[in-house]
């Protein structure tokens, strides 16, 4: 196991490390989201130095709480990604305050940008595509945008069950990146099933898409708790990988971990170096301490240079 950067805590005990799993959790993301994080005591006992930790910002959530915890996470050495939910943002003057609040509050440079769960906008913006249209987090001076990216598809954007508008999006959005200096990628839904996966990320590629692919992935939980989140999530043809486990009485009660699912991606991203998802991005749904375990014990570590942050 390769020795981690950092000290911590009631550390999980030592087991063989795959060194493909190993590779693909380098530089792992993970979500909290204000209420969860005031939970945690400390989270440099938890995660690794400088990780990227998202901040989700759910409807009703004021932003004083996400600043707040936007810089409480910055004063500990982590990489922080607020996002941006372009249907609760009313206008640019609105979207301007958050910029100029996240910078001067907690030093805020990079942000994950999507439409978010809110089916009326709240005022001018529906689209992150819209949010980038204002040019603000390119005069801020923002090195780092991240957009959603849906292996599933999304029924929000695609009624129809197809992928057609979300694959117009991510066209345009490749066009954003390559037109302009920010550091972009695609941060995922989670799934369950990493066969169907690979063959988005393959087809992406081969449309010309080459955003590199931060793909979602479900922290250890209780299989209630999964499919509860996967039902409200929209999580697609995968979710049948629970339903189905969730038969099996023998495995009923047993808490659900990734290990297959990113052991599938580690091995096909061995075997395809070249392969365009580059990172997992930790949705900790069964609690940030039990994920933050899970992942050290399979050799998660952040211990890129900040030059390539």
């Amino acid at each position: 196991m390769a020795l981690l950067n950092f000290k911590r805590k009631d550390a999980p005990v030592e087991k063989a490390v795959s060194p493909e799993i190993e590779s693909l959790l380098q530089d792992y993301s993970i979500e909290v989201m204000p209420r969860t994080a005031e939970k945690v005591e400390d989270f440099r006992a938890l995660l690794p130095e400088r990780t990227r930790v998202y901040i989700a910002h759910i409807e009703g959530t004021p932003i004083e709480d996400m600043v707040a915890t936007a810089s409480r996470l910055a004063r500990d050495g982590f990489r922080v990604m607020p996002h941006f939910p372009a249907r609760i943002i009313k206008d640019n003057a609105v979207l301007a305050d958050w910029i100029a609040r996240y910078q001067g509050e907690a030093g805020v440079d990079q942000a994950l940008l999507l439409a978010g769960g809110v089916a009326e906008p709240h005022g001018a913006f529906e689209s992150s595509m819209q949010l980038m249209e204002t040019g603000l987090f390119d005069k801020a001076g923002f090195k780092r945008l991240h957009v959603a990216g849906h292996p599933e598809g999304n029924r929000d954007i695609d009624p129809d069950g197809s992928m057609k508008n979300v694959e117009d999006a991510l066209r345009w959005k490749q066009g954003f990146s390559e037109r302009t200096d920010a550091k972009m990628a695609l941060a995922t839904q989670f799934a369950f099933d990493a066969k169907p996966v690979i063959a988005w990320a393959n087809a992406l590629a081969e449309a010309g898409i080459t955003l590199p692919i931060h793909i979602g992935v479900a922290g250890p939980a209780k299989l209630q708790t999964l499919i509860k989140f996967a039902i409200a999530c929209g999580v697609g043809p995968s979710l049948k990988i629970l339903q189905k486990r969730a038969m099996d009485v023998s495995k009923l009660l047993l808490p659900y971990e990734p290990t297959e699912f990113v052991a599938e991606l580690a091995a096909h991203k061995a075997a395809h170096p070249d392969f365009n998802i580059t990172n997992v991005h930790f949705f900790p749904l069964g609690g940030i301490k039990t994920n933050a375990n899970w992942a050290i014990a399979n050799g998660g570590r952040s211990a890129i240079p900040a030059a390539q942050s």
